[in-house]
């Protein structure tokens, strides 16, 4: 079994002593070298040991977690982000395809995300080039936090060998495929991903990327017309015809008449 050397960085006292005992309970795999309460503290910790897998608090005095990563080489690390936010924070990190745990810290979610972490570490050390994109997704997300855009314009994919940094802008639609989701790009080009269709529509912009099938998110940027012939479909500007369920129908009629008002 391999080792994988972890620091734990959080100012709350509590939760890193419930984080050790999981830990030693759940991730025999993972090896604790130290506890910080601080960056600089975790920095420390950085220089005296060979860590792998860093558990970051995105939310500390003085210096974040966002700042802390700017000041080392973060892709040379996984990284697993621990928070107590569920909705903008959360958001900006599953944009970004990066590790996190949400507090109170679950076994089962602790186990997978070490999993998780750690082979996608492993890929990394192997591929230069994922290397270098994911460093890029950390420091998407820090941007995203830092500017406090709600909708990032970039969206990071991750794929059985690595990930993929996508411009929002480019994606016609996403469809599901099984368990997976085929996402379509502008150019006729088409990524598979194993993130469900319903993640998506959670970091996507809401006001664009419209569900029009249990199946189908839409971006309604690439829609040309409507056919209610032998059924509803939305006509994409390459001729693609997506059906719209029953259930959808109003709301893909409702955002079609926002999306007309918008660029009036």
């Amino acid at each position: 079994m391999t080792t994988y050397n972890a620091i734990i960085i959080d100012d709350e006292a509590n939760v890193q002593e419930a984080l050790k005992i999981l830990l030693q309970r759940n991730c025999p795999e993972v090896n604790l070298c130290g506890v910080a309460n601080s960056a600089g503290k975790g920095r420390e910790l950085l220089m005296k040991w060979d860590i792998h897998l860093i558990f970051l608090d995105i939310s500390m005095p003085g210096e974040n977690g966002f700042e802390f990563l700017d000041s080392i080489p973060k892709e040379d690390y996984a990284i697993i982000f621990t928070t107590a936010y569920e909705e903008y924070a959360l958001r900006a990190i599953k944009t970004n395809a990066i590790d996190y745990l949400l507090k109170p810290i679950d076994p089962e979610e602790l186990e997978d995300a070490v999993e998780k972490a750690s082979s996608h570490l492993d890929l990394r050390r192997q591929n230069k080039q994922i290397q270098k994109t994911y460093g890029e997704s950390l420091n998407n997300l820090a941007r995203q936090a830092k500017d406090g855009v709600e909708y990032a314009p970039k969206i990071t994919i991750l794929e059985k060998f690595g990930f993929h940094i996508l411009e929002v802008e480019k994606i016609k639609y996403i469809e599901a495929d099984g368990n997976y989701s085929v996402i379509h790009i502008s150019g006729l080009d088409k990524i598979i991903s194993s993130k469900p269709v319903g993640e998506f529509e959670k970091i996507l912009d809401p006001s664009i990327f419209v569900r029009i099938h249990k199946s189908t998110l839409l971006n309604i940027h690439y829609l040309r017309g409507f056919s209610s012939l032998e059924g509803s479909f939305a006509i994409l500007d390459d001729n693609t015809q997506l059906a719209i369920s029953r259930r959808k129908y109003n709301e893909f009629k409702d955002a079609v008449d926002n999306y007309s008002k918008s660029i009036d």
